[in-house]
């Protein structure tokens, strides 16, 4: 098989107070891929995913990106190949125009002129957002905030888009209007959600992640409709939900 596009390898990390989050992870993902990352509060996986582009360093172990390890000499392109959507859109926005908001990674990368200009016009065009490059990010609503989000870390071209809860607070349209984009991307995509609904929609994977370890890896119909793996690590489809074969 190819080499991992995300190749974890027993990484391990305990945070300054002691708190060992991590407990020799492995975790590998291809090319093309949609795994959704499972598990309970607590269970680490906003640790794991910090490890991903270097937010935070392993204590053992090792990430590497398409064959090039997470380390401090490779950040600037570990951060290129690997984009982070965080929960809250407004922790990723924060300049007066959605074209500037979309520029600034690429520009800090040295892009210039009609190539900066085409990359923010073809990850707008990639989300539905071409119309709003003038706008303020904060006369949006949420939902649009969201996709120009996802437009910011786009622009930088990475190989893989790590999203974290895409659904919390979206209106049922704007859950469908994220699973239409996302699907139309020609990218690896790692999502992090307790949103089991909606990991079944756009994964063909699932992972748990419990007290530090992976729990389970596997089809994530296999992994949903597996009761007792499920209720032993605190994950529960809505009431009501029935998980057709």
């Amino acid at each position: 098989m190819s080499t991992p596009v995300l190749d974890v390898r027993g990484l391990a990390y305990a945070y300054p107070d002691g708190h060992q989050a991590l407990y020799g992870v492995n975790l590998h993902v291809h090319q093309g891929e949609r795994v959704a990352l499972l598990g309970p509060n607590g269970a680490g996986k906003t640790t794991l995913v910090l490890h991903l582009n270097g937010i935070l360093t392993a204590g053992a172990g090792s990430v590497a990106v398409s064959g090039l390890p997470v380390t401090r000499d490779n950040l600037q392109e570990i951060r290129r190949r690997v984009g982070i959507v965080f929960q809250d859109p407004d922790d990723q926005l924060f300049m007066p125009t959605v074209r500037d908001d979309v520029a600034f990674g690429p520009a800090n990368l040295g892009s210039r002129g009609a190539e900066l200009e085409a990359r923010v016009v073809r990850a707008l065009e990639q989300v539905g957002m071409a119309g709003f490059a003038d706008r303020p990010p904060h006369h949006l609503s949420y939902g649009q905030r969201r996709r120009v989000a996802v437009a910011t870390v786009l622009a930088m071209e990475p190989e893989i888009l790590v999203l974290d809860e895409p659904s919390s607070n979206l209106d049922p349209a704007s859950r469908r209007e994220l699973v239409d984009i996302v699907r139309s991307l020609d990218v690896t995509v790692l999502m992090v959600t307790h949103d089991l609904p909606y990991a079944l929609e756009l994964c063909d994977r699932a992972v748990i992640l419990s007290d530090g370890v992976i729990a389970a890896d596997g089809p994530i119909r296999d992994v949903l409709g597996d009761a007792e793996l499920m209720a032993g690590h605190r994950l529960e489809l809505p009431y009501g939900f029935v998980l057709r074969p």
